[in-house]
């Protein structure tokens, strides 16, 4: 299947959604009379199937998207042909809103690690929420701002040796409460997927959850993982 009709299958089977998405997309309860009426005429929600892409590099940026239900990856490759994958995005979290302002093409793929729920927000109607609603310019400054220590923070990631520390890190992130509000304090999330994300085997993440168990940061579940202290999870490893 070639890039176009990747995106226009995806658009195929987009739908306007049910009253309970609606309910977990944060932005959208700030929202005047008049502007939510705007967005609720425009936001379409779409299936993304294991392994599909929803966005592509260096294709030209139609939506503002948000996770409803699932997980997904930011990814990109390196000049060898190395995959790096930069995050993850667990429901709750809306992305891409800086390609969008400035209406550039994507430099990163955007892919689905289990069936998942997006919903999307047209770039015309995100500029015209952008050019007359306060709350939704605090809202995307605030995810901008949040985005950039998020960032920082996986820089860091990076440079730990730890794996121990990695997996913690990086667990922190998915947990975050601004960016990804509707996660709580269970992420639904497999060891082979937190693998994909942190860049290690399912052996190797699953020993650092055992170590993140002992200390009592975190306490595995069927099907996910549940936070008891983040703050000693966000900190793990530090001297």
């Amino acid at each position: 299947m070639t890039r176009t009709s990747s995106a226009a299958y995806l658009l195929a089977r987009a739908r306007t959604p049910q009253a309970p998405e609606l309910a977990d997309i944060p932005w959208l309860r700030a929202l005047l009379p008049q502007e939510r009426e705007r967005a609720l005429a425009d936001l379409r929600v779409v299936e993304v199937n294991v392994g599909e892409l929803l966005c592509r590099v260096g294709r030209p940026v139609t939506y503002w998207f948000g996770v409803i239900d699932g997980l997904l990856k930011t990814s990109n490759d390196t000049s060898m042909g190395i995959p790096i994958t930069f995050t993850g995005l667990p429901p709750g979290g809306w992305f891409g809103e800086g390609t969008v302002i400035k209406r550039e093409a994507y430099r990163y793929n955007i892919q689905a690690l289990r069936k998942s729920v997006v919903a999307g927000l047209s770039v015309e109607t995100f500029h015209w929420l952008l050019d007359r609603s306060i709350p939704f310019n605090h809202f995307i400054v605030q995810q901008l701002n949040e985005r950039l220590g998020q960032f920082i923070a996986a820089r860091e990631i990076d440079r730990l040796g730890d794996p121990d520390a990695r997996v913690a890190r990086s667990l922190a992130a998915l947990f975050h409460p601004v960016l990804y509000p509707n996660v709580g304090s269970l992420l639904r999330i497999t060891q082979q997927e937190l693998g994909y994300l942190v860049g290690l085997s399912r052996q190797r993440v699953n020993e650092a959850l055992k170590r993140l168990e002992e200390v009592g940061a975190i306490r595995v579940e069927y099907g996910g993982v549940r936070v008891l202290d983040l703050e000693r999870l966000r900190g793990y490893g530090m001297r």
